[in-house]
């Protein structure tokens, strides 16, 4: 769809901005595909780090305090519901969009407000939970899929006739899963590689990493990289398994984000991931590089974000017409009620934490005055061992020098 050009502000919010992680990378790469675009992206998170760093080198502003920008943005771009929240508040005759990225983060948990305009979920999965939350109208809720930056991810992997190389790309594992190994080694393929912040393994170019594996096993975001990348993928993430991806599979698959709900029909073990292994396919593999590469690419995700915009805006002046003072305090009211138990929970954990903290520093500094007073006996049995040795080679030395009595001669006469 064509559209009038016209350059947005836009407020992007997201829980952290600290390390390569899912939502951190999707905020970074569509801010950065925004500002190519000619928009104003700017990146707000309370946690800034390696990412914030990372816009902040192809000059996009990053802020971890709203209050340093009076500008208001033209629309708010939500990630997370603390952050989502927080700008709202601060800009309150701006529209807003929230999006779900997963279904089990409790920052990704929905809400709905006067001033949000459009629920996006990333797959099916997240639909669902916008569907199933009080107050977000069906009408207003759309999907946008996850996308890959086919620039950072250049480089296609020519794959061979038979797997040679394995990599678990997870952020998760801390090492290689034994039933991936076994099951690998079963294959004939030696090398089996791990890579991801769980095991201390971050790599920072994965587009160039990836296509020197030929299987590569990973879920969600880091799995369609490796598509991207021209490598047959395994689905799998801790103990479950949506198996390789193949043509035939995609697009259910890709329809639920690669994610938790795909890995409910088995469980990973050395025969089932062996039973998904043989399903490797060089020819079929690299069809399904070339159906990623063309409909989940980056520009794809940009041009349905850029046509969200334009809807959420074109429904603002209604909406905002029709909402009062009290329909956005009311929406605050429900938003801190939802806060309450997790607080409350958090404050008490908290103080279990510092109760046994203090028992622990109490019992260690009783046992270090028990060490204490063992020690001292240790070292006052040592000493009394010590003279006792003095006093025997003492003894020695007197007996020695004390003139021996002489003994009757035994063949003398009586």
């Amino acid at each position: 769809m064509s559209r009038e050009f016209r350059p947005l502000r836009i407020l992007i919010t997201n829980n952290t901005l600290a390390y390569r992680a899912g939502s951190e990378m999707y905020v970074r790469d569509l801010a950065i595909a925004l500002m190519k675009r000619g928009h104003f992206p700017v990146a707000y998170s309370p946690v800034l780090g390696q990412v914030a760093d990372e816009l902040r080198d192809h000059t996009i502003p990053v802020i971890d305090d709203l209050g340093v920008m009076d500008a208001a943005p033209d629309i708010i771009h939500g990630h997370h519901h603390h952050e989502t929240m927080t700008a709202m508040m601060r800009y309150p005759d701006t529209p807003a969009i929230l999006v779900c990225h997963g279904w089990v983060p409790w920052e990704e948990e929905p809400f709905a407000h006067p001033n949000i305009m459009r629920h996006v979920a990333v797959d099916a999965l997240c639909r669902e939970r916008l569907l199933t939350t009080r107050g977000i109208e069906p009408a207003r809720v759309g999907m946008i899929h996850n996308f890959v930056d086919c620039e950072r991810f250049g480089t296609v992997r020519d794959l061979p006739e038979q797997p040679r190389r394995a990599l678990v790309f997870s952020n998760y594992a801390n090492d290689v899963p034994a039933a991936i190994r076994e099951a690998c080694e079963a294959a004939g393929i030696a090398e089996i590689d791990i890579a991801g912040s769980g095991s201390g393994r971050s790599i920072a170019d994965p587009g160039t990493t990836l296509c020197e594996y030929d299987i590569v096993f990973a879920k969600a975001r880091a799995a369609m990289e490796a598509m991207a990348s021209g490598c047959a993928v395994v689905v799998t993430h801790h103990a479950g398994l949506a198996g390789m991806v193949t043509s035939e599979r995609l697009p259910a698959l890709r329809s639920l984000n690669f994610g938790i709900r795909t890995m409910q029909s088995q469980r990973l073990s050395a025969e089932t991931v062996a039973r998904e292994l043989a399903l490797y396919d060089r020819s079929d593999a690299a069809r399904v590089t070339v159906w990623m590469r063309e409909h989940a690419a980056l520009d794809v995700a940009v041009d349905a974000w850029l046509e969200t915009y334009d809807a959420a805006l074109a429904d603002w002046p209604d909406a905002r017409s029709r909402r009062s003072d009290k329909d956005l305090l009311r929406a605050g009211s429900d938003y801190l009620r939802s806060l309450a138990s997790v607080l409350k929970s958090a404050r008490q954990n908290a103080a279990q934490s510092d109760s046994a903290r203090a028992r622990a520093e109490r019992l260690t500094a009783q046992l270090q005055a028990s060490l204490a007073r063992a020690g001292e006996g240790d070292r006052l049995r040592a000493e009394v061992r010590r003279l006792e040795a003095a006093l025997e080679a003492r003894d020695g030395e007197t007996s020695g020098s004390r003139p021996r009595q002489q003994q009757p001669d035994e063949d003398a006469p009586d």
